[in-house]
């Protein structure tokens, strides 16, 4: 197991830091300084979480070597408790997979309505609350920074900033498009209707060469709106910004502040810049965020069906499950954990 998670090279990565951590002029670049701090809290919990394992797995089968011995059944609760520890090891065998360039970043999801109106907004809207309830039971914190509320019900679009440990990594792979069919809520004679959304996870970077020039940078403020108005303010604070040059464009309306609502857009602009270099390359675009396809017919990822049964499917790892409720409630980990093990 010591081969397999490397654990010299954790231990020698939190003796660096803790050398740098002394020195002197360690907390000048306090934003810097605490970037570091932070990765060696991270890197001392995966030690110590791995030295747990080590120990709970050595008690285990001492245990059941003497229970073999005595020729006596394994306990129910010991049962129990190999169950727990096998998690324990995918857990970090799942971190280990998750060592790509981005992945231990902060995430940027969005999610568009596809095409058919009210009935993709509001299924844009689901989206929505399935992912923040997936990030409050993961540990995350997600915060809207933009959304834009449709006509009749629903969303047209929002992004969400993700923070906590290994977010881009885990979230990654809910890029693609998701693909509604149920009764329509909609219509008065409750027709099957088929719907899209779009879904794009980008890691935030912060890229601190990376200067814009002012003049290649439109700014629009306006009113916000959305769907919910616990997300949103409602004065004119709400900023638009668009890099001319690459026609990008990022917003963010969730603060008061008209500065600080302009700070996130710059933000989220950054980290799209970033990429927008990088994903030039073709090989590597794929690698950080996979093919972005248009949200219609034949280009989906997954698909909830809600009529005339109940069933979601990935139709990239063809893992499938009938618990539709808890899945739209936010039990997504099985998605996200059969897509990450078939790419390694």
């Amino acid at each position: 197991m010591r081969s397999i998670f490397d654990l010299p090279k954790l231990e020698s990565e939190i003796l660096k830091l803790e050398k740098e951590s002394t020195q002197a002029n360690f907390w000048q670049d306090e934003k810097k300084a605490s970037q570091k701090m932070q990765e060696l809290a991270r890197l001392k919990d995966k030690v110590g979480k791995f030295l747990n394992i080590e120990t709970s797995l050595g008690e285990i089968v001492d245990y059941v070597e003497l229970l073999a011995l005595e020729r006596v059944e394994i306990p129910k609760e010991t049962l129990e408790d190999i169950a727990k520890l096998e998690r324990q090891i995918e857990e970090q065998e799942l971190e280990l997979i998750l060592s790509g360039k981005y992945d231990s970043n902060n995430a940027l999801l969005s999610i568009y309505a596809g095409a058919g109106g009210v009935e993709a907004q509001d299924w844009a809207n689901m989206l929505l609350r399935m992912y923040l309830r997936y990030t409050e039971k993961k540990g995350f914190k997600a915060e809207i920074i933009s959304i834009s509320g449709g006509e009749e019900a629903g969303i047209k679009s929002a992004t969400l900033e993700v923070s906590g440990p290994l977010a881009f990594g885990y979230l990654k792979g809910e890029s693609g498009v998701h693909r509604l069919v149920r009764l329509s809520p909609f219509n008065a004679q409750h027709l099957r209707h088929t719907s899209f959304a779009l879904v794009d996870v980008i890691p935030e970077i912060e890229e601190e060469g990376l200067e814009i020039d002012p003049k290649d940078l439109r700014i629009d403020t306006f009113r916000a709106s959305g769907a919910g108005g616990q997300h949103v303010n409602v004065t004119d604070s709400a900023v638009r910004i668009t890099h001319l040059p690459t026609k990008i464009t990022t917003s963010s309306q969730n603060e008061r502040s008209q500065f600080q609502n302009k700070e996130n857009a710059l933000k989220v602009l950054k980290s799209k810049l970033v990429l927008y270099q990088e994903e030039k390359n073709e090989e590597e675009r794929a690698k950080i965020r996979g093919e972005i396809t248009p949200a219609s017919w034949g280009n989906q990822i997954r698909s909830y069906v809600l009529h005339p049964y109940n069933m979601i499917k990935d139709h990239r790892t063809r893992l499938e499950t009938s618990d539709t409720k808890g899945v739209l409630d936010g039990d997504i980990e099985q998605f996200i954990e059969a897509y990450l093990r078939k790419k390694k």
